[in-house]
């Protein structure tokens, strides 16, 4: 499980009407976009709100590649606090420092590939 800053620190998390902010989106845009997995977040804070990690949300919205990449590591057994963590978890043999800065960069095949790893 995320813990909280070890992984990610405390201003790079988004809760929804931050998400809504950066992206211009509707609440009921966010709201699908978690639903349909193209985000996963944790709840965190003394009011247990649904954050996300910044790294995952652009201004156009979910970052692309992302989804997929979700999909592989929830079909992996992992739980939403354990993807983000594996997203975030050092890694100096990928573009960008993590698989998540892999991905922002535009590299996911081997990310995915990696993902896919995780389920064997």
């Amino acid at each position: 499980m995320v813990n909280d800053t070890d992984v990610i620190p405390d201003d790079a998390w988004l809760a929804v009407p931050d998400i809504m902010e950066v992206t211009g989106a509707s609440l009921p845009t966010v709201k699908t976009w978690i639903q349909e997995r193209e985000l996963v977040g944790v709840r965190r804070g003394p009011h247990r709100a649904l954050m996300v990690p910044a790294a995952f949300v652009t201004p156009e919205g979910p970052l692309k590649h992302l989804r997929g990449t979700i999909t592989v590591l929830t079909d992996s057994g992992m739980d939403d606090g354990e993807i983000i963590e594996w997203l975030h978890r050092a890694d100096d043999s990928l573009a960008g420092g993590s698989a998540i800065g892999s991905l922002r960069t535009g590299n996911k095949t081997e990310v995915r590939r990696r993902a896919q790893e995780t389920a064997w």
